[in-house]
């Protein structure tokens, strides 16, 4: 898989390469916002790329790299006093975003959650703990056991177990799992997450405050 990194920063820049490639990842880096657009293709499976580049910021070049190549992830890096990156680096729809100054090993972790599939989903049936889904029996079972939940419960969770770690919005949920067609209250997916929550204790569904959601597994 090839990373694409910008980051203005040289000693940072060479230590996330570094790091990546030492995961097994091919990796191309950038110091300027320049060389990082004329290096957009489809081949790039995810970007790491800071905001405050000096010459194009790090909001444009997202908005090039979702233009041209629309399934390659980004993680947004920017200065921890940023807040107001963050939230725009989330509506605008960036996978995951890391405040500096950070370990270069969070990064990585949180790359290689977006990139390496999860042992768990394998032949539509997705394991998340004592939890299973079976996509074609449209069922789901703690250990041995079937839970009763509707079907927009169901829909619900199946929509975060196949974008664990991935932060949605408020309203990707609700396009994805009721139909961009759904013209009642947004408030239907909390509501219906409460339910799914009381129903599945232990599943680890985070909120981020005035965006959305991230779903982490389960609590052990």
């Amino acid at each position: 898989m090839l990373i694409n990194v910008v980051e203005d920063n040289l000693n940072l820049n060479r230590m996330i390469k570094t790091y990546l490639e030492a995961e097994g990842y091919r990796v191309q880096s950038f110091l300027n916002g320049k060389e990082a657009i004329e290096n957009i293709f489809e081949e790039v499976e995810l970007w790491v790329m800071d905001i405050m580049i000096p010459d194009i910021n790090g909001f444009t070049i997202f908005k090039k790299v979702k233009e041209l190549t629309p399934n390659s992830k980004v993680i947004f890096i920017s200065a921890r006093n940023q807040d107001i990156d963050r939230v725009i680096g989330l509506e605008m729809g960036c996978d995951d975003y890391i405040p500096k100054p950070f370990m270069i090993r969070e990064l990585v972790i949180k790359v290689n959650n977006l990139l390496k599939k999860p042992k768990e989903i394998q032949n539509n049936i997705i394991k998340c703990g004592e939890y299973t889904i079976d996509k074609d029996k449209h069922k789901v079972y703690i250990n041995d056991s079937q839970l009763e939940i509707s079907s927009k419960e169901y829909d619900l969770l199946l929509y975060f177990m196949e974008n664990k770690f991935r932060a949605v919005s408020r309203e990707q949920v609700l396009d994805s799992v009721w139909g961009i067609n759904y013209f009642g209250s947004a408030r239907v997916v909390d509501n219906t997450l409460r339910r799914l929550r009381n129903k599945m204790t232990k599943l680890k569904i985070q909120t981020i405050y005035g965006y959305g959601y991230r779903f982490e597994g389960v609590n052990d």
